[in-house]
């Protein structure tokens, strides 16, 4: 099924900065410009703006990054007049605080709305329930994970199941290719992570705050080496955002447990692609259940097997004895036998999983996939408006 000719799309989201929504809205731009459509994506902007318009795309600069319901009128108002003026097939709605804005918009000038369900909102009561659940109102809700759809259906029982799909975020293969890494980028790395000959590498990378698991890492790694693993090395990659006491409280961790001779902090990390061919195993420890877990998905698109949590999206994309490991998540016990089975592996056993792994990924969790499947939602909804 087809887009309409010409098709116009308009994205809104709160900003363009750094993060997996703003990301993705750009690449569903880049898909739909070299579709032949038009792109616009309404948000305060950013840091990744120029990107989009490299792309091909166009910003609209409007306040939809503000919980002020005055604030939210006038740019719902701004957006109906957008829809109009520039003949909007369809709008995508990619967070809680301006989707009542899009969602208006869209019902008052008769647009079919998709809403995308970017991770697992909690909902302590029925208040937040409620504004939670705005995401659910489009015609389409899109999911990032199987696991993120039954959250959804568990949470929203009257959804009708035909209304909640399923489209995995998607790793850039252009970006997350071995081949097209400089070695020299990666020895930069492995000398910052401290690795060495001998000593299996593992690197859990994602900011620096407790539910990402640094402190279950640490003390699995030191249960490990008192269980007799081989030698073991860790290097935690992420910023900490300021979280000063948390740092410190690792740094803490480390010596008390004897390990620093073998984890490091190395602070933030920018070249992830490189990063990933410098360690061995990749490690993703998180506490709470990852709406996807792209620290597990973009490592297989290196060609490195990953020892993960056995839950949320991590469950879905890391295949336990094929492409990695999975370990009971917030135990420590068995983390350590994960990461103590994954340093006894051999070379030529993690390079098949790593192989696997990339395979994988290519199938199910490419930009490609992940695009074409979503522009299948938008000609869906498009031919429906128009029958």
């Amino acid at each position: 099924m087809d887009l309409p000719a010409p098709f116009t799309l308009l994205q809104i989201t709160p900003a363009l900065d750094t993060g997996g929504v703003e990301r993705t809205t750009l690449d569903i731009a880049e898909a739909v410009v070299k579709a032949g459509g038009r792109a616009f994506v309404a948000s305060r902007g950013g840091r990744l703006e120029d990107e989009l318009k490299a792309l091909g795309g166009e910003l609209v600069r409007l306040p939809m990054e503000s919980k002020n319901p005055l604030v939210q009128m006038g740019a719902a108002r701004a957006l109906a007049d957008l829809i109009r003026t520039e003949h909007v097939d369809l709008v995508h709605v990619r967070s809680r605080a301006p989707a009542f804005a899009g969602i208006w918009a869209a019902r008052q000038t008769h647009r079919p709305v998709v809403t995308t369900y970017h991770g697992v909102y909690n909902a302590k009561t029925p208040l937040k329930r409620w504004y939670n659940g705005v995401m659910t109102r489009g015609d389409i809700t899109i999911a990032n994970s199987d696991f993120t759809r039954a959250h959804i259906l568990k949470t929203y029982p009257k959804l009708d199941p035909a209304s909640v799909v399923s489209i995995p975020r998607g790793v850039d293969l252009r970006k997350f290719d071995p081949a097209v890494v400089e070695p020299g980028r990666v020895a930069e790395l492995k000398a910052r992570f401290g690795a060495a000959e001998g000593r299996t590498l593992f690197l859990l990378a994602g900011r620096l705050t407790r539910w990402k698991g640094q402190e279950l890492a640490i003390e699995a790694f030191g249960m490990a080496k008192m269980g007799g693993a081989p030698p073991i090395s860790l290097a935690l990659a992420g910023d900490d955002q300021g979280r000063t006491d948390y740092v410190e409280g690792l740094k803490g961790r480390i010596a008390l447990a004897g390990l620093d001779d073998a984890v490091r902090l190395v602070g933030h990390c920018t070249d992830m692609p490189a990063a990933y061919l410098a360690c061995d195993v990749a490690l993703n420890a998180s506490i709470d259940p990852e709406a996807f877990g792209r620290t597990a998905v973009e490592p297989q698109a290196m060609g490195r097997p990953v020892v993960a949590a056995d839950h949320g999206g991590t469950a879905e994309t890391v295949e336990a004895g094929r492409t990695g490991w999975l370990f009971t998540p917030g135990s420590a016990t068995t983390l350590a036998v994960a990461l103590t089975d994954a340093a006894l592996a051999s070379p030529q056993t993690r390079e098949a999983m790593g192989q696997a792994g990339q395979a994988r990924v290519r199938a199910l969790y490419s930009l490609e996939v992940m695009a074409r499947s979503t522009l299948e939602v938008y000609a869906r909804l498009c031919s429906r408006s128009h029958a």
